[in-house]
């Protein structure tokens, strides 16, 4: 896979397709992540004199034009973040777009609107796709890939578009497939998982991948309700999906086979409501009352956790263990976050609703070996799967 240090980008228009798919509230970014992550490709392409065009979507418009979900704001942080003005093109690939690509000099950012309000950057249609990553191409003389948290999607910004271009990996993209290939290929053990959120079904396929690979998987989150119920005990109105009960006791009955250990709750904090001031109390992970939910791991469960990560040598997390946006509910997930933040091991963040975690919570970004900007991107790899944004930069 060939970076950007392999490219001659002075004076050449270089479009950089990047994650800046941050969170909006009431116009304003709640969580600029994504954006500070991707700034140091951004900025050593600039100060090697390349003439750089930002790509990148936000939300899920569905080739609508959605004035709540442009890209200006994100915009405006980018240029706070480079310490210089960033042109925001008022379309995609119009006459905005066109001119704002033309009027660039050696050093210059700009960043196009919104790609998700073209219908063919999502088209399932190959030729619909490829029309327009053809309209991309032309505004540009080289493509950088550096959009992580896309490169599951065989979207035109991701996959054709770099078929059409003299192509490269960007510094963030690169990092996160060698920390990926340190989690597939002969990871340092003991290796543990830690998988949490709210579905099993969302984590099936990295589930049955990681049995063959890790020696602990530690459950918590809303999934942990699927695990406890399979193993036949109640678990009252807590996250529950009936139809992977079979699933699970498979997978439970694997673990035993392969000798990984697998750790789930020992108690909860039950709650009558979901609402940050629903009481609760803590309870038995195997006698959840009929009528509570559970919306966070409990303290001896948090203790537990804590002592099957005190060994390790590799953990990947991904998952909150309850609702940690509601304050009487973050516990067990800032209890999790603290042990890997203690940990001498490698550990990797998995994006998504962790990563979310470690910002919402004050934690330290650096106590961490490294935070992945991709939840799903992640996922895919790790269960397997072949990433289109990733083998169209190995081409």
């Amino acid at each position: 896979m060939r970076t950007i240090d392999d490219l001659d980008v002075r004076g050449r228009r270089v479009l950089v397709r990047s994650d800046l798919n941050v969170p909006l509230e009431d116009g304003k970014i709640s969580d600029d992540g994504r954006i500070r992550a991707s700034v140091p490709t951004i900025r050593q392409l600039a100060g090697r004199g390349a003439r750089v065009i930002v790509c990148a979507h936000l939300g899920r418009p569905k080739g609508e034009i959605k004035p709540e979900l442009s890209l200006r704001p994100v915009a405006a942080r980018l240029g706070e973040l480079l310490g210089a003005d960033v042109a925001f093109a008022g379309d995609v690939v119009g006459e905005s777009a066109a001119s704002t690509a033309k009027s660039l000099g050696d050093g210059d950012v700009a960043l196009l609107e919104n790609l998700r309000f073209e219908p063919g950057e999502t088209s399932k249609d190959d030729a619909e796709r490829g029309v327009f990553a053809d309209r991309l191409a032309g505004l540009a003389e080289l493509y950088v890939g550096d959009g992580f948290g896309a490169v599951h999607r065989k979207h035109a910004s991701v996959y054709d578009l770099p078929q059409r271009l003299p192509h490269a990996a960007g510094g963030l993209v690169a990092a996160e497939v060698e920390v990926l290939r340190r989690l597939t290929s002969e990871p340092r053990r003991p290796y543990v998982v830690v998988l949490g959120g709210a579905k099993v079904s969302d984590k099936l396929g990295v589930i049955a991948n990681l049995l063959t690979k890790v020696d602990r998987l530690v459950i918590g989150g809303g999934m942990a309700y699927t695990f406890l119920k399979a193993q036949g005990h109640e678990v009252g109105r807590s996250l529950l999906q009936e139809d992977q009960l079979d699933q699970v006791r498979g997978f439970i009955e694997q673990a035993g086979k392969r000798g990984v250990e697998l750790v789930l709750p020992v108690d909860v904090v039950a709650a009558t409501d979901f609402a940050p001031d629903a009481q609760h109390e803590v309870v038995d992970a195997t006698a959840i009352p009929a009528d509570r939910q559970g919306l966070d791991i409990g303290p001896r469960s948090r203790e537990l956790f804590a002592a099957r990560l005190a060994d390790t040598e590799t953990v990947f997390w991904n998952g909150p263990m309850g609702v940690f946006e509601f304050a009487a509910f973050a516990e067990g997930t800032r209890a999790v976050a603290e042990a890997l933040i203690s940990s001498s091991a490698f550990t990797v963040v998995g994006g998504g609703d962790s990563a979310a975690a470690v910002r919402s919570l004050g934690l330290p970004e650096d106590g961490f070996s490294h935070i992945s900007t991709g939840g799903g991107a992640s996922l895919e790899y790790l269960e397997g799967k072949t990433l289109p944004g990733l083998s169209v930069l190995e081409d």
